[in-house]
């Protein structure tokens, strides 16, 4: 096999919940060896929530932890205890990154902020991807992904017509700061490469959230102007939304960019006599008409299912595609023909279909394996990588250090 990007790189990860995990997820398909900190005292949220396969749950069983923890290791330490903290101090010695995402000053606190993780290796990395950065009136607070979509200014434009704000779905600003923090990464590892020397990554959460509605904050800061919500609506396309299709809860996505595929999408619905019709002859004139625009549009797509509609749509070269579902992505035979999905062996809930990684190398296949169980690495991390001896490590289970 090629050697992968981030052979040879280990990561003393204490990340936890998304954002952190996320992040060192990219490190670890690129290659990188990461070693999550983890505790039976306190372990981490998304061990503990929805989906469980077969709907049975346990610590190591939750879909949602065992999808963002792929191709990791587990170390289990109660850093409640010196020792543990002296372990933990020992591998960051041996690592290249640590990555954490707690609130601002939790790791000083706990004896491991950069100041001192830096006396250990002093070419170290060491991101910190917390909520509002290391810095500022906000730093001490505590951050969680829901939270970043309204501070970011995402809600503010998200929503219908004359509707008040409204949540996207998801909460944006843990996978968008994960990604961020594993670009930041990547480009602390050319520079150490270069110069041979290590730095502290201050990410922000709410930062990079922001980042997300540029547009918006342009169109204040140069015309004064806070853009309307305006549901699926584009101010220079018409028509373009979503619209209900044939079976339940089944839609189509659909957009005209312009006159001429205007011209062919009244072919496709069978009206050619509306692409005459003064009401929507052009951009502006359908936009004015857009809710009755809307309302032919609607009656044809209720008449067909959205993969018909799509294929019909298409066809005439107007962007059109199924809101696809969780089962049509699980099952879509585009997906399946290629490497996105994975089927690994879990100790605990045996094979069960996962995202593996969301992109390919030419030259370097990337493997995956699945999450590990709590603890899972323990042994490993302190007998080849630290250099205890078997009698040592059952001493220090035996103190409670290893939980």
């Amino acid at each position: 096999m090629s050697r992968l990007p981030l052979a040879g790189i280990r990561v003393a990860d204490f990340t936890w919940v998304w954002a952190g995990p996320f992040c060192t997820l990219q490190l670890a398909h690129l290659g990188a060896e990461v070693i999550r900190i983890e505790t039976a005292s306190r372990p981490c949220i998304t061990r503990q929530i929805l989906p469980w396969p077969d709907g049975k749950p346990g610590i190591n069983r939750s879909g949602y932890f065992n999808q963002y923890n792929q191709n990791k290791r587990s170390l289990s330490l109660n850093l409640k205890t010196s020792e543990a903290l002296d372990i933990a101090k020992q591998l960051v010695a041996k690592s290249d990154i640590v990555t954490e995402n707690f609130a601002g000053g939790v790791m000083d606190r706990m004896g491991l902020g950069y100041d001192v993780l830096k006396q250990l290796r002093p070419d170290l990395i060491m991101i910190s991807l917390s909520g509002y950065g290391a810095t500022g009136p906000e730093r001490k607070h505590i951050s969680y992904g829901p939270a970043q979509v309204p501070m970011s200014g995402l809600s503010s434009l998200t929503g219908y017509k004359d509707w008040p704000p409204m949540h996207v779905g998801i909460s944006y600003g843990d996978p968008n700061g994960g990604l961020h923090g594993a670009f930041a990464v990547l480009c602390a590892l050319m520079y150490r490469a270069r110069t041979g020397k290590g730095q502290y990554i201050d990410l922000s959460q709410w930062e990079t959230s922001t980042a997300l509605v540029a547009e918006g904050l342009l169109d204040y800061s140069m015309n004064g102007t806070q853009p309307a919500r305006d549901g699926n609506h584009d101010l220079y396309m018409a028509p373009h939304g979503v619209f209900p299709s044939v079976g339940q809860d089944r839609w189509l996505s659909l957009a005209v960019r312009n006159d001429e595929e205007w011209q062919r999408f009244c072919a496709v619905l069978g009206r050619p006599e509306l692409a005459a019709d003064a009401r929507f002859v052009t951009l502006t004139a359908r936009k004015q008409n857009e809710d009755a625009l809307e309302a032919i549009i609607t009656e044809w797509t209720q008449t067909r299912t959205p993969e018909e509609a799509a294929a019909q749509l298409q066809a005439s070269g107007i962007p059109a595609a199924t809101v696809a579902n969780a089962k049509d992505l699980s099952t879509d035979p585009h997906l399946n023909g290629r490497p996105i999905f994975v089927y690994n062996e879990h100790p605990e809930i045996g094979v069960k279909q996962h995202i593996g990684v969301p992109w390919q190398l030419s030259k370097t296949p990337l493997p995956v394996r699945a999450a590990p169980t709590l603890g899972q690495d323990t042994e490993y991390v302190l007998r080849d990588i630290l250099g205890y001896g078997e009698t040592a490590i059952a001493s220090l289970r035996e103190r409670q250090v290893l939980t």
